[in-house]
């Protein structure tokens, strides 16, 4: 590395959650495109985090949005701001509204309001042919008029969309982000490869290639142990390696998937198997992906 890293786009699952603010974790398990998670059926404060990540050189986080309530974005947004000011972590936010709703730009003025670390937003848009994987009530939300007026509000307030779908979706997430081009898109976990397959590997190659022709999509390389739960070396070089040549790494961002993915490794592992992946790279690429894009992207000093 030329300088110290790292940011880490914490990225699904907020590094810093308490179980009574997300009912979904607590007292049942529902499940989840990663599978069972009773081990993290706990609290996860920031404290346990920037332990972790520190440890590993990690200097600065973006807290991304973990599905609190609609009726709660406002909270959410409070109380992330709450712990920054309390710890000093993390140093951007990425929240959530409901976009569908044509009221929405009430909730992000005042979510704006209470926040001067908001960069973003994250509506999951991701529908798949099999229910475990679904999100979305249907495959082309990300149409939807009402929803399409509340996007385009987003460069008044300066923030990026970010942008959670499957290769299944891509056609319309290319025609949607070209219709966008003042809206900066961050791709979610390198665009959700749920199967290592060569037919999956192919429809997702094809469409990552289209996004990647639009330079305001900025893919995030987090969650690739979510299909196969486990640290795949092999796999997370394939991604990293063909995002780097698709995007370049001013387009390339690493992030974790804490705590989620402490079902099946630890930070250390995790982010030393994203290094290795990156060795053959030179400094100034290393450093884009660990941190000078998101930088960039997340208006972090």
């Amino acid at each position: 590395m030329s300088e110290p890293f790292l940011f880490d786009v914490v990225d699904s699952h907020h590094h810093i959650w308490r179980l009574d603010d997300l009912p979904w974790l607590a007292g049942k398990i529902v499940p989840r495109i990663f599978g069972p998670y009773e081990p993290i059926q706990r609290d996860y404060l920031v404290d346990e985090y920037r332990s972790e990540a520190s440890a590993s050189g990690v200097t600065k986080s973006v807290y991304v949005q973990v599905n609190w309530p609609a009726d709660r974005a406002v909270d959410e947004v409070r109380w992330v701001q709450e712990v920054a000011d309390e710890s000093g972590w993390p140093h951007a936010i990425v929240a959530s509204a409901d976009m569908f709703d044509p009221k929405c730009i009430e909730t992000f003025e005042q979510q704006q309001e209470i926040s001067p670390l908001l960069r973003g937003m994250r509506l999951q848009l991701h529908w798949h042919e099999s229910a475990l994987y679904r999100f979305a009530s249907d495959p082309t939300q990300m149409h939807d008029p009402v929803f399409r007026r509340n996007l385009s509000l987003l460069p008044r307030f300066g923030w990026s969309f970010e942008l959670q779908v499957f290769s299944s979706q891509f056609e319309d997430a290319a025609r949607m982000v070209g219709e966008h081009p003042d809206i900066p898109f961050v791709l979610v976990h390198a665009g959700m490869l749920e199967d290592n397959e060569p037919e999956a590997v192919f429809r997702w190659a094809k469409g990552m290639s289209k996004l990647a022709s639009h330079e305001n999509v900025v893919v995030k390389l987090t969650g690739l142990g979510t299909f196969v739960r486990r640290v795949d070396p092999e796999l997370i070089s394939m991604v990293v390696h063909r995002c780097l040549d698709w995007f370049g790494p001013d387009r390339c961002m690493w992030g974790s998937n804490f705590p989620v993915e402490k079902l099946w490794t630890d930070y250390a592992t995790l982010l030393g198997t994203y290094q290795r992946a990156l060795s053959g790279y030179d400094g100034a690429t290393q450093a884009a992906v660990f941190g000078g894009t998101a930088k960039r992207i997340y208006g972090i000093s």
